[in-house]
């Protein structure tokens, strides 16, 4: 339902007055066709709470809702897509500044929501980005959108500067200071301030003349510490507290109480001055966020790897003669040359040359991997020892190298469950601390008469009452996780699906093409020899059985048909033309042949038809022992005849096992769910460690059997279901955590993204408990990162007020909780996974 653009659409009637106050809602609403749609569009609205009245037009397809002040815009999508119906949204991406902490996130997030035409809000502190979602059918305009105004204006009244990610920031000045020059003039003009306090440990006790210490410590306070009085004011202008409020009133104070002593002396002797505490306090905070942007960056490698496997230039047949072009000129159809040691410019299939090519940075795959003319390849990979001409199946924004990256930063933008928890918490930590401040000052002041110390003491509580490492700490972990995820072929496109996915019990696979290799051959045909018809004993009824299968088969992409044809060319037979063909899902084809309708499928479909199947039952029973599929051809005379068999292998992956063995290992449950009959869905399950085993499952019944699954689980139980996105897409939306692969030759990719939370670049099995394994380790340090978040205020806001911390050494712990968050997350970029 969402995508992101390059610009916000354009609403259709946006709302008369913002979210959360009384307003009137004219949106639009796909998949109404009556009368009766109206109604039920309407009677939807009208029981989301805060909605007072609705009306629907069906003529241009709106629904107008006039709402309290309680209203909540994604209620209304969300009663609407459960009624059937669908609120077109768009998402716009817009680049953030001045962030500094958790609170500030809350404050952006409000201040956009307020926006009419904005439905939804997720602000990442990590990445700086916010993602703004818009109810609308418009297309994308360009940056002179008066919408995207007014978010940038919003964002600005709120203190922050705002602009469509991507873009270059026109407002920016042409030169300023690097965060790296400002913390180096800071330690310059901090350092004699200091150095002469290390004396004291020697017994030396030298200080400078109190108005040279004014004389650094002002262009530390008011020049590099200019941005957190700029934040500071912006966040008293939105009525809501930040970080740098506490930054800011903290030195003032320190700052403040110098300058009066130092006048009050009037030169003489030397007054008690804090200019150190002030000027220490700032750079110590901006050396902190330097350390902290310069591993935020680290964070977001993987996408800038990712997004650097695009070639800028392809070298593109035309008329005959090669020419290089920009890729982004590249369209669908366009044969290019990739030569020996390049990178293929665009998704395509291969018409000319075999080559290997290394997929690594995209699937995860250890080792090239061989293409050959009819193969797909994909872009960004890179060309072995041959030449290939290419002909180009999807190029730029529809590439799946375009879609991966799309996908990381989706999840990287996105918020777990967890962290709406910790902005709840940080919308009250600001005033919380002001308040504990502020009780420090008046109860050293007041009750030991130390105004001196109750001003260091207040000063040192604000320093160190950081909210930023809150607001890190889910972001940061995880950036790092499903960044080193797509690098080993592992995407994680929902991070609540990377929350859940550590609590995995169960997981269910489906069997063909992801446990087995998914190519099924044709292993034995079997014909009814009855003796009642001259010409079907021995190899002709055998051919006659084959010729009448491959026919019913012919065009068919399912893998059985495909063996069956394949099989047939092999044997040179002559295969008739059906007609009619049509199939019916979970049970065959059928089609007329001769006059007459033929059936090819499973046995419950045959049962259904009366086709007696006692001729065959014996051998049916000995190749299902093996583990054979069988599949029944029957000719619907009156009474109906079954003609015969076929039998199909579909071997394990050699992987398969381990996998299983391997989810056991981490005290995960493997399940099997396969449509094939119980023998041969057993026969697989037995040689691979398997012992709940579901067989003889419709598609349309794998999700109720995964819910059945989840039912069974006892309390904080999870079941994750692994398909290939096919004819599994329902099941995958069930699991408490959806699985998909992408095939080699790109069958699943399209369904496979938008089915499940975590897409597998590769058939792989063992890549599932990979999955399981860095979701667990995401979530761990999620719950690190908090910890040592909250141990830091818990612990150090307490000593502050009782007088054992000093401001400098409160602004050092503060600097150091949001480092150590960051750097933390870190740790998951040294994660390989198991996985070849």
């Amino acid at each position: 339902m969402n995508t992101t653009l390059t610009a916000p659409p354009t609403p259709p009637a946006p709302p008369t007055s913002a979210p959360g106050a009384a307003a009137t809602w004219r949106l639009p609403v796909d998949g109404m066709s009556c009368a009766s749609c109206v109604a039920r569009v309407e009677k939807a609205a009208l029981a989301v709470p805060g909605v007072q009245a609705a009306s629907v037009n069906l003529a241009d397809e709106t629904l107008t809702v006039t709402t309290a002040a309680t209203f909540e815009p994604r209620a209304l999508l969300q009663a609407e897509q459960r009624a059937g119906y669908d609120v077109p949204t768009q998402a716009l991406q817009l680049a953030i500044g001045g962030m500094s902490c958790a609170s500030c996130v809350g404050r952006v997030e409000k201040a956009l929501a307020r926006v009419p035409g904005v439905v939804e809000v997720q602000v990442n502190l990590a990445t700086e980005v916010a993602t703004v979602t818009l109810a609308g059918r418009g297309d994308a305009v360009d940056s002179a959108s008066p919408l995207l105004g007014e978010l940038v204006q919003a964002a600005t009244a709120a203190g922050y500067e705002a602009r469509l990610q991507g873009a270059p920031d026109a407002a920016a000045p042409r030169w300023r200071p690097g965060e790296g020059t400002r913390v180096l003039l800071a330690l310059l003009l901090s350092a004699p301030l200091v150095l002469p306090m290390l004396g004291m440990a020697f017994g030396e006790h030298v200080m400078l003349d109190g108005w040279l210490q004014w004389l650094l410590a002002t262009p530390v306070q008011f020049v590099l510490g200019a941005r957190f009085y700029r934040a500071a004011w912006g966040g008293l202008r939105a009525r809501v507290g930040n970080m740098d409020q506490l930054v800011a009133l903290g030195t003032s104070a320190a700052y403040g109480l110098s300058v009066y002593e130092l006048l009050r002396s009037g030169g003489a002797g030397m007054p008690d001055l804090y200019f150190e505490g002030s000027a220490v306090v700032i750079t110590l905070v901006l050396l902190g966020k330097w350390l902290e942007a310069r591993a935020r960056r680290q964070t977001s490698a993987a996408i800038r790897a990712l997004q650097a496997l695009q070639p800028q230039t392809a070298h593109l047949l035309r008329d005959g003669a090669e020419i290089s072009v920009p890729t982004a000129e590249l369209r669908s159809g366009d044969v290019i040359v990739v030569r020996a040691g390049e990178r293929i410019a665009a998704d395509g299939e291969v018409v000319l040359g075999a080559s290997h090519v290394d997929e690594s940075l995209i699937t995860g795959e250890s080792l090239p991997v061989a293409r050959e003319m009819g193969q797909r390849v994909t872009g960004g990979a890179i060309n072995g020892e041959g030449l290939l001409h290419v002909r180009v199946t999807a190029a730029g924004a529809e590439s799946v190298l375009a879609r991966i990256v799309r996908l990381v930063e989706s999840a990287q933008g996105r918020k777990a469950p967890i962290q709406r928890l910790v902005d709840r918490v940080s919308a009250w930590f600001v005033p919380v601390v002001l308040a504990a401040a502020i009780c420090t000052l008046l109860g050293w002041g007041l009750l030991q008469g130390d105004w001196h110390r109750a001003v260091l003491n207040a000063v040192a509580v604000l320093v160190i009452a950081c909210p930023c490492a809150l607001g890190l700490a889910t972001p940061a972990a995880i950036m790092a996780g499903t960044g080193v995820a797509a690098q080993r072929g592992i995407l994680i496109s929902d991070p609540q699906a990377l929350e859940l996915a550590h609590a995995v019990t169960v997981v269910a696979f489906d069997k063909t093409g992801t446990l087995t290799e998914g190519r099924p051959q044709l292993v034995a045909a079997e014909p009814v020899r009855t003796g009642q018809a001259a010409g079907e004993q021995g190899a002709p009824a055998r051919a006659a059985l084959m010729a009448a299968a491959a026919a019913l088969q012919a065009g068919s992409e399912h893998p059985l048909a495909q063996a069956v044809v394949q099989a047939a060319q092999h044997e040179g037979l002559q295969t008739p033309t059906a007609s009619a063909l049509k199939v019916v899902a979970g049970r065959g084809v059928q089609g007329m042949l001769g006059g007459v309708e033929w059936r090819l499928g499973s046995a419950r479909w045959m049962t259904e038809g009366k086709v007696d199947l006692a001729p065959l039952a014996a051998k049916a029973a000995d190749l299902q022992l093996h583990g054979r599929t069988v599949s029944y051809v029957a000719a619907m005379e009156t009474p109906p005849r079954l003609v015969g068999l076929l039998a199909f292998g579909d071997p394990p992956k050699p992987s398969a096992a381990g996998a299983v063995q391997r989810l056991k290992d981490l005290g995960v449950r493997s399940a099997m769910l396969s449509g094939d009959n119980a023998g041969s869905a057993q026969a697989v399950a037995k040689a691979l460690g398997i012992t709940d085993v579901h067989a003889d499952v419709l598609p349309a019944d794998k999700a109720r059997i995964v819910g059945e699954i989840r039912a069974a689980l006892p309390a904080g139980g999870r079941v994750a279901m692994v398909g290939d996105g096919i004819n599994d897409a329902p099941a995958l939306a069930a699991a408490d955590v959806g699985i998909a692969i992408v095939h080699a030759d790109g069958r699943g990719t399209d369904v496979a993204m938008q089915a499940a939370g975590i897409t597998l670049m590769r058939a792989e099995p063992a890549l599932v408990a990979d999955a399981i394994d860095i979701s667990r380790r995401t979530t761990g340090k999620i719950r690190q990162n908090l910890f040592w978040a909250f141990i830091f205020n818990a612990i150090g806001i307490p000593l502050a007020a009782f007088g054992h911390l000093s401001p400098v050494i409160a602004g050092g712990a503060m600097a150091l909780s949001s480092v150590t968050v960051v750097s933390n997350a870190l740790l998951l970029r040294l994660w390989r996974g198991r996985a070849n």
